[in-house]
């Protein structure tokens, strides 16, 4: 079942340590199969030099594992959780990279301070809140995601599409970065790009602690550029 996504999601969870994102087995990603009604998801605690394709575990959106002998990700539901409330996106990373994770950590959203973090992620990285005890006590993976989500839902109640998609990843506090894209691929992207940026963030209020955002004009200009309705960053065709 799902035999080709859980390829997929196996060469997405390889490329985490291949990018310095994970060590040991500090990381998960996963991805959707919205036909299917179907997500394929890491197991919890396997190293990843003893993964294969087969180990990947495939979960449904009422979280009922359908296929797979392993446990899955102790993440899932925040997967899950994710799943239901972002229908644009196809999949989810989580990972503790160090510098992600040391601004996580800090309690601190992550400024844009260049044109490197404007190029993909609009406005800053939040940092969303701790869970409350009664949270944690009641379903600390669930309400995990359920935090990410209220940061992203706006005072009428509603959730934008242009949203989540514009600021692909947040920080949770005290824990560590999500990110997330239209397929499994584009969140690892999204992971890698947030450890750079929060990597680049922190050298620059090192050398000058008194630094301010970038220009919003320059700001806009960059994203918009990538990914605004008049977009002309790369080729309109394929090489």
């Amino acid at each position: 079942m799902l035999e080709t996504l859980k390829d997929i999601v196996y060469e997405a969870n390889m490329a985490l340590p291949h990018h310095g994102l994970v060590t040991f087995t500090w990381g998960n990603a996963s991805a959707i199969d919205r036909e299917a009604g179907m997500f394929v998801i890491k197991p919890s605690g396997i190293a990843y030099e003893a993964l294969t394709p087969s180990h990947m575990v495939v979960m449904d959106l009422n979280g009922n594992r359908i296929e797979g002998t392993l446990n899955p990700s102790s993440d899932m539901k925040t997967h899950l959780v994710l799943y239901r409330a972002f229908p644009r996106i196809g999949g989810i990373v989580h990972t503790h990279s160090p510098w992600a994770t040391s601004w996580a950590q800090a309690g601190r959203d992550i400024p844009c301070y260049g044109t490197t973090h404007a190029d993909y992620i609009y406005g800053k990285i939040p940092c969303i809140r701790n869970l409350t005890k009664a949270e944690i006590d009641a379903d600390y993976e669930s309400n995990t995601g359920n935090t990410i989500v209220e940061y992203f839902t706006r005072p009428d109640g509603t959730i934008h599409d242009e949203d989540y998609n514009a600021c692909p990843c947040v920080l949770c506090k005290n824990h560590g970065p999500f990110s997330w894209g239209k397929n499994v691929q584009e969140a690892v992207y999204h992971a890698v790009v947030l450890e750079k940026v929060a990597q680049m963030a922190a050298h620059t209020e090192w050398i000058n602690p008194q630094v301010n955002p970038a220009p919003q004009d320059m700001q806009d200009k960059h994203y918009q550029r990538k990914h605004g309705p008049n977009a002309y960053y790369g080729q309109t065709r394929a090489l």
